[in-house]
């Protein structure tokens, strides 16, 4: 008789283990964006769109777009409609791979950053100003420095929440194996 309030309590206890882990799987994300992951672009875009699969608020700095030799793009105000962040860019750099870097908030208060890595095909010239000297006009894409990656959290690096629910189910299981030998062994 013991052991069947054990074991029924055993399951109670994991079954409320995996309800209390469902909402974590609710999670929003990033759905799309463009430019999209892995994009090859003739042409840098104008602006770039992210969409999330639920409503999102903007961190300080959002966006950043950092690319080879140093190259960084100048982002402008960030805009939030429901799920989608749009900004407008200016392009300046080498071709090469460019990764656009995003943090926001999401209306279960989850912070998230992530990267989408994209190509360029052709090299962006910096703006011309005619009153500027060329050497100034310059200097600021040659100084420009990329983001810090120290705090970039990229969801492919984040551990899904599957992978959690798994184990503390490997964890119950694993508790009613020995809990059913420590019982057989009494008896």
């Amino acid at each position: 008789m013991r052991f069947k309030r054990f074991g029924a309590s055993l399951l109670v206890a994991g079954l409320a283990l995996l309800g209390a882990a469902a909402p974590a799987m609710a999670h929003s994300e990033l759905k799309s964006s463009d430019p999209a992951r892995g994009a090859s672009l003739a042409t840098p875009p104008t602006q770039v769109k992210l969409t999330f699969s639920g409503p999102v608020t903007l961190a300080d700095n959002p966006i950043q777009i950092t690319g080879p030799e140093n190259a960084s793009w100048t982002v402008g105000r960030a805009e939030v409609a429901g799920t989608v962040v749009t900004a407008p860019v200016q392009a300046v750099g080498p071709a090469g791979e460019y990764t656009l870097r995003y943090k926001v908030t999401f209306d279960d208060s989850h912070a998230a950053s992530g990267s989408v890595k994209f190509n360029l095909s052709a090299p962006v010239a910096a703006p011309s100003s005619q009153s500027q000297p060329s050497s100034q006009a310059q200097a600021p894409a040659s100084s420009a420095t990329p983001a810090p990656q120290a705090d970039e959290t990229a969801p492919e690096d984040l551990v899904p929440s599957w992978v959690w629910i798994v184990l503390a189910v490997a964890v119950v299981v694993a508790g009613l194996v020995v809990a059913l030998r420590f019982t057989r062994r009494k008896d």
